[in-house]
């Protein structure tokens, strides 16, 4: 039983310390010989919970999966009920975000940019993209669209769109404007 609570902690412990350092500096900037350095486990550690980086890589990409989109619904859930405004209000999980870690961008877009087409990786991200918008895509319903599937897909590129520009211009307005945009057009189509 001791083992597995070291094996659960170490395997804890390279992930947090990947997820910092891919965040930060993207995946193809980070070599594995830094997450050994910054998890404080040795080489053989790490490479008993991941046999490779592409491995490690898309754990990270699960666990912040799993993480932004918990973040997204409660933002949308603190929003109110009402299904329109929660497709406006998951944008305060950008702003939180921001204000947590800075503006490093969306770690899937990245991801996409930098991963091969066939890897793990791309697969997460897609996987993690497809989620997120079944789920724009039913709070949509929900709010009576007349276009559920258009207006998720917009949702979605104005999330996308602020973090990406966020990235590049160093400036938290762009989620503001973001989100504005989000309110025209959910009440263009409810």
């Amino acid at each position: 039983m001791a083992t597995q609570f070291r094996k659960t902690k170490s395997e804890e412990r390279i992930l947090t310390a990947a997820a910092e350092l891919f965040y930060a500096n993207g995946l193809r900037g980070v070599g594995v010989d830094q997450v050994i350095a910054a998890s404080g486990v040795s080489k053989s550690t790490l490479y008993a919970h991941f046999r490779t980086k592409e491995e490690l890589v898309a754990a990270y990409l699960r666990r912040t999966d799993d993480s932004w989109t918990a973040q997204l619904r409660a933002a949308a859930e603190r929003a109110g009920d009402d299904p329109a405004e929660r497709l406006v209000g998951l944008f305060d999980a950008l702003t939180d975000a921001f204000d947590r870690h800075g503006f490093f961008g969306c770690p899937f877009v990245s991801a996409a940019v930098e991963a091969e087409l066939d890897s793990e990786a791309r697969a997460v991200t897609v996987r993690h993209t497809r989620r997120r918008q079944e789920w724009l895509a039913e709070l949509s319903r929900q709010a009576g669209a007349g276009d559920p599937d258009g207006l998720a897909r917009g949702i979605g590129l104005l999330v996308d769109g602020a973090l990406a520009s966020g990235r590049l211009l160093q400036d938290r307005a762009v989620v503001s404007a973001a989100k504005s945009a989000a309110r025209v057009l959910v009440a263009g189509q409810v």
